[in-house]
């Protein structure tokens, strides 16, 4: 029996979720490493989730990166918004 597969949540190549953990660091001026230490998580978990690579966020890991980093989870994420699908006719 295969996994049940049905809307848009299942599909986890077409989320839109991006992770702004790159540019939160960049502008404390901390590094992967530093926010690592500060909230116990290990730098390639971090790497994962900041390369939007991660496929789920505990609610506590999201709590203690917004605490060591002052910012909020809308800070840190965002949704991208619908990618229109290309036309066929477009190219007349």
């Amino acid at each position: 029996m295969s996994p049940r597969r049905d809307g848009p949540a299942s599909d986890d190549a077409t989320h839109r979720v991006v992770c702004h953990l790159d540019r939160l660091l960049a502008e404390r001026s901390m590094t992967l490493v530093e926010l690592s230490e500060r909230v116990g998580v290990s730098v390639v978990n971090l790497s994962v989730l900041k390369n939007g690579r991660a496929r789920a966020v505990r609610f506590s890991t999201l709590t203690a990166v917004c605490d060591a980093l002052g910012c909020q989870p809308g800070e840190l994420f965002s949704v991208a918004p619908h990618r229109s699908p290309e036309r066929a006719d477009s190219g007349r």
